[in-house]
């Protein structure tokens, strides 16, 4: 067994963390307390190609794969830039890997040399109103008119939309009742979003939230948008196996992200107890701070080895759902374990904005939430993995 990271992640770490280190703590925070996308430093990662690393050769990207992806990920959350953990997961992860995978020759040339240099943005749009994490029961509808499929339906938390030049939407074909089995009768759709909302059959309204502010998460209304049946990504009625191939990417990078926020917020509440003088002794000192820190510091890098193993077995087509359960959870956890630390170690100052802590706390808390919720990765746990009777 091999645990050194090969040369090229280790590039990735090196190349990315150069760029983030131009954008500061105080920088992401600027931004997040103006609603206000961080475009420079976007740009900056998309002008060196580190949104294009899984992309084909043959398309202007790296030809690399979801390991690197994750240590890119890592590398600017733990930066501080941590809800910059939306980059991976929208472009790169919905898009990239999806029609990387997925897309047809055309969907292809037509799509990934924008994702490549981080001229085209993605979005996702799954969830809704009464379809959360359980899929199965979405009723946003595609239903065939000659060459094309019209979509109707609504979705809900769904980021980036303002940015995205494409968007994956997930439909079903074959109603939930009708379906059999019930995994049946989903359709997968390439949809250019500019086009849909100039012709107005896309419309977005952004919800107002706590944290992560840097990009909005949306309700999603489509009303009657037409989509080419080129557009379709797999095959009509069997896209849930296409959706597992966005679904655990998306953990994969969640979890790569929660580890680099563990780090980002490790780092400052390590700062600053070295700094901080109380009773005449570095606050550092004592166990009552240090011992939580050694403790997230342990978690950190476990749950770093889970992410790195379920990316390798994505990259080598091996199943990973479990291990990017296991991942995603970890990452999660020690995220917003870090952050609360932070917080208890900066006292009363973690409530100002003359810090970033309180920007690192509202950012990891929404991990233990999505992309999923972390009861039900335990239950994931525990029936698939321990055979435990379903409670669903």
């Amino acid at each position: 067994m091999d645990f050194d990271l090969p040369d090229s992640a280790l590039a990735v770490r090196e190349g990315v963390a150069a760029v983030a280190a131009k954008y500061t703590h105080e920088y992401w925070s600027r931004c997040e307390h103006e609603h206000r996308f961080p475009q420079e430093a976007y740009d900056d990662l998309a002008a060196g190609g580190w949104f294009g690393l899984a992309v084909p050769e043959e398309y202007g990207g790296g030809g690399q794969g979801m390991l690197e992806l994750a240590v890119a990920n890592e590398t600017l959350c733990a930066s501080g830039g941590t809800a910059g953990t939306f980059f991976y997961i929208t472009t790169p992860g919905f898009g990239g890997m999806t029609i990387s995978r997925h897309g047809t020759d055309e969907q292809k040339a037509r799509v990934l040399p924008g994702l490549a240099t981080g001229q085209a943005q993605f979005c996702l749009a799954l969830t809704e109103p009464d379809a959360g994490s359980n899929a199965i029961e979405i009723t946003t509808s595609a239903r065939r008119e000659g060459d094309e499929f019209v979509i109707r339906g609504q979705k809900v938390w769904i980021s980036n939309v303002e940015n995205a030049t494409w968007m994956v939407v997930v439909t079903r074909t074959i109603p939930a009742a009708e379906a059999t089995p019930r995994t049946a009768g989903f359709t997968l759709f390439l949809v250019d979003v500019k086009q849909a909302l100039a012709a107005g059959t896309l419309t977005y309204t952004p919800i107002p939230k706590m944290g992560s502010n840097i990009l909005h998460s949306s309700q999603v209304f489509f009303d009657d948008l037409r989509v080419p049946a080129e557009n379709v990504i797999g095959e009509v009625d069997n896209g849930f196996s296409v959706l597992w191939d966005v679904l655990n990417p998306e953990r994969i990078l969640a979890a790569a992200g929660g580890v680099g926020a563990a780090d980002a917020a490790l780092a400052v509440a390590c700062d600053y107890a070295r700094e901080r003088v109380v009773f005449g002794k570095q606050i550092g000192s004592n166990q009552a701070l240090q011992f939580p820190l050694a403790q997230i510091k342990a978690k950190a890098e476990l749950g770093r080895l889970m992410t790195y193993r379920a990316a390798w077995l994505f990259d080598q087509r091996r199943p990973c759902g479990n291990e990017a359960n296991i991942a995603k959870l970890t990452g999660a956890q020690v995220a917003f374990e870090s952050a609360n630390q932070a917080f208890q170690t900066f006292g009363g100052m973690a409530y100002s904005q003359e810090y970033p802590v309180e920007r690192l706390f509202r950012d990891a808390r929404i991990g233990k939430n999505i992309p999923v919720a972390e009861e039900l990765v335990l239950a994931h746990i525990g029936t698939q993995m321990l055979g435990l009777p379903k409670s669903y």
